[in-house]
């Protein structure tokens, strides 16, 4: 039982950790989109 509670809190915080960098670079993108800007920062031209 104690495994089962430990296991499921580090997939839990995983988790909160793949969704906050995903989260945060959502919000690049878009700020990216409306500033005109391009996502990693290179030229497209």
């Amino acid at each position: 039982m104690r495994f089962l509670t430990k296991r499921r809190v580090v997939i839990l915080v995983v988790a909160a950790v793949v969704g906050f960098v995903v989260g945060r670079l959502a919000l690049r993108a878009v700020g990216n989109l409306l500033l005109g800007g391009t996502l990693l920062g290179g030229d497209f031209l």
